[in-house]
């Protein structure tokens, strides 16, 4: 699985990773252990999953985490989290 992080300031760009997850887990497993991952990169606390996160994921793959789900402030709008490729199940 590999997910790519971006955080979003003023509609600009100023950080990007992408984070390849491939032990066997779950896949919430492997999504909540990319997000650590990218927080840790970014210098940031875990984002917490609200009500409207997981509305958001379910639907289209892609998840923004705004300043409501952080518990620290934060110094940029958003940080967005979207799936680029998902584990092939044979």
């Amino acid at each position: 699985m590999r997910l790519w992080f971006r955080l979003w300031k003023n509609t600009r760009l100023i950080k990007q990773t992408v984070i390849e997850r491939s032990e066997d887990d779950t896949r919430t497993h492997k999504i909540n252990h990319a997000i650590e991952d990218a927080c840790q990169e970014f210098d940031l606390g875990t984002p917490i999953w609200l009500e409207k996160n997981i509305k958001d994921f379910k639907r289209s793959g892609r998840v923004r985490f705004t300043g409501d789900s952080f518990i620290e402030g934060i110094e940029f709008d958003y940080m967005e989290m979207s799936v680029l490729e998902e584990d092939m199940i044979f």
